[in-house]
C-alpha cells in the first residue's frame, strides 16, 4: 500500500508537491485551510489528487506518513504541533523537491531584492546558452518543475519560511543578499530567530560549495563567525566592487550604465548574479550581452514611460521603508515622490535624508496620509493629497518638469485603494500610458 503524502495548503506550493508525490508513487492528499483557488483546485481534480477546503480534517492528516507544510503555515499552529508530537516528519516543499533532483541548485534568499537576483541570474544563464530554470517563490514551485522537467540548473528565490521546513535541501551556490528585520512575528519578535533562519540556506553545504553573502551587511557579518571554516568556500560581495556604474568581479568589469538596472541595490544584486554566472563558466561577453537586455520584473524599478522628459517609475512592490530607502537612492534626478497607503507601523527616519536631498514634491496615494502629512510635510514644498492612481499620475506630472522623475515607490500596503501592490502598479501604469497619449494628442 503506498504511504499517504499529507499536503497542508493548496496553493502554488502545496499543488507542486501534491504532483511530485503523486508521481513519485505516493497517495496524497491536499488540505487547505482556507480556500483553494479554482484553478488550482482544476489542477489536483485532473490529476485525481483528493483535497478539502475550508477545513482540515485531522483524524486523516495524524494518519499520513510524511507532511509537506505550505510555508505560510506556522510551525506553532496546534495542527503542525499535533503532527510533530506524533512523530510524523513535517518538512517544506523546498525539501521535499530536493530529495527528488540531483541538478545543480542556486538558492538565492534575503530580505530584499531576492525576486530580482533569481531574475537576473536566471536571465544570465539562459541567455548564455545554458539550461536552467527559475522557480522557488517565484514563478512555478520547485516540486511543480522538479515533476515535470529534467533541467541542469534550477534558480530559487528562497523565503526564510521556507528555510525553516529543510533537512537534506542543500544548494550549490547559496546567496545571502541582506538581512533586515521582516517577518517578526513568525520568529517571536527576536532578530536572532529571523537571522538564524536566513542562514539555514548553508545548513547542508560542503567543501566545494559557494556561500556568497553581502560583506557591507552588519547581520550577516555579527553572524558569519558561527559558519563552519570546513564548509563551503565563502564570497564576499561588497559596495567596494561597485564604482560609477562599473562592477569588478573576478578579474573582469562589467557595465550597468546603459541596462535596467537602476541604484547601487540592484548593482549589489547584480555582484551576485554575475558571480554566479562566472562560476558556471559563462564567458563574461555573454554575461554583459545578458546584463544589458535584462528587464526589471512588473513593479520592482519598472521604467514606464517619458513622457515631456519626465521619467515614470513603478516600484510598488516597495512596501516598506527598506525598499523605498533603496528606492530613492538610486534616484539622481529630481524626484516626486508617490507614496502612501495602509501603514504597518512605518518608521520613516532612515528616508529623512534622501527625502530631503532628492525629493521635490511627494503625491500622498492613500486614505489616511496623516502620518506622512506629519513626517514630511515641512520638508518638501508641497505635499498633495489624492485617492486614484490617475489622479496621483495627472498631479506629478503637474508638479514635474523635463529632467525629473516621477517614483511611485509607496513604502505602504496597498489594501486600502487596491487589491495588492500589482494592483497599484498596474493602475499606475494604466494611468501613465493614458496621461502619455493626452499629453501626445
Amino acid at each position: 500500500m503506498a504511504k499517504e503524502l499529507i499536503v497542508l495548503g493548496g496553493g502554488e506550493s502545496g499543488v507542486g508537491a501534491a504532483l511530485l508525490g503523486q508521481q513519485k508513487g505516493f497517495s496524497v492528499f491536499v488540505s487547505d485551510r482556507g480556500t483553494i483557488p479554482e484553478r488550482y483546485q482544476q489542477t489536483l481534480r485532473e490529476a485525481n489528487i483528493p483535497f478539502e477546503t475550508g477545513s482540515h480534517d485531522e483524524q486523516r492528516i495524524l494518519q499520513g506518513a510524511l507532511v509537506v507544510k505550505s510555508p505560510g503555515i506556522p510551525d506553532e499552529v496546534p495542527l503542525v504541533q499535533a503532527l510533530l508530537a506524533a512523530g510524523i516528519p513535517v518538512i517544506s516543499e523546498i525539501e521535499f523537491a530536493g530529495r527528488y533532483t540531483d541538478a545543480f541548485i542556486i538558492g538565492i534568499t534575503g530580505s530584499n531584492g531576492k525576486t530580482t537576483t533569481t531574475r537576473l541570474t536566471h536571465h544570465l544563464l539562459v541567455s548564455a546558452g545554458l539550461d536552467a530554470t527559475m522557480g522557488g517563490n517565484v514563478g512555478l514551485s520547485f516540486a511543480r518543475q522538479v515533476a515535470t522537467g529534467k533541467p541542469a540548473i534550477y534558480v530559487l528565490e528562497l523565503s526564510s519560511f521556507q528555510l525553516d521546513g529543510i533537512d537534506q535541501f542543500r544548494p550549490h551556490i547559496a546567496m545571502l543578499l541582506n538581512i533586515t528585520p521582516d517577518h517578526l512575528d513568525r520568529y517571536a519578535y527576536r532578530m536572532e530567530n529571523y537571522i538564524r533562519s536566513k542562514f539555514r540556506i548553508l545548513k547542508n553545504q560542503r567543501l566545494g560549495d559557494q556561500f556568497l553573502y553581502n560583506g557591507d551587511d552588519p547581520n550577516i557579518l555579527g553572524a558569519l563567525p558561527v559558519v563552519s571554516a570546513d564548509g563551503p568556500t565563502r564570497v564576499n560581495i561588497n559596495r567596494s566592487m561597485i564604482q560609477d556604474g562599473l562592477l569588478n568581479v573576478g578579474g573582469q568589469q562589467f557595465d550597468l550604465r546603459n541596462t535596467a538596472l537602476i541604484g547601487q541595490h540592484n548593482a549589489m544584486n547584480a555582484l551576485f548574479a554575475i558571480h554566479t554566472a562566472l562560476a558556471l563558466k559563462v564567458d563574461p561577453a555573454l554575461i554583459q550581452a545578458g546584463l544589458n537586455t535584462y528587464i526589471n520584473a512588473p513593479h520592482r524599478m519598472e521604467e514606464v514611460s517619458e513622457v515631456n522628459g519626465v521619467r515614470f517609475i513603478n516600484d510598488s512592490k516597495a512596501t516598506n521603508v527598506d525598499s523605498v530607502f533603496y528606492a530613492l537612492q538610486a534616484m539622481t534626478q529630481p524626484t516626486v515622490w508617490i507614496v502612501g497607503g495602509q501603514d504597518k507601523g512605518n518608521d520613516y527616519s532612515p528616508l529623512l535624508p534622501l527625502v530631503q536631498q532628492r525629493v521635490k514634491a511627494i503625491v500622498c496615494l492613500g486614505v489616511d496620509n496623516t502620518k506622512l502629512r506629519e513626517t514630511f510635510g515641512k520638508m518638501v514644498p508641497q505635499l498633495v493629497e489624492t485617492s486614484s492612481a490617475r489622479e496621483a499620475v495627472a498631479t506629478a506630472g503637474q508638479l514635474a518638469v523635463a529632467g525629473d522623475t516621477v517614483l511611485l515607490s509607496p513604502a505602504c500596503a496597498s489594501f486600502d485603494l487596491f487589491k495588492n501592490y500589482e494592483d497599484r502598479g498596474d493602475q499606475f501604469r494604466q494611468a501613465v500610458l493614458e496621461y502619455k497619449q493626452q499629453y501626445e494628442s
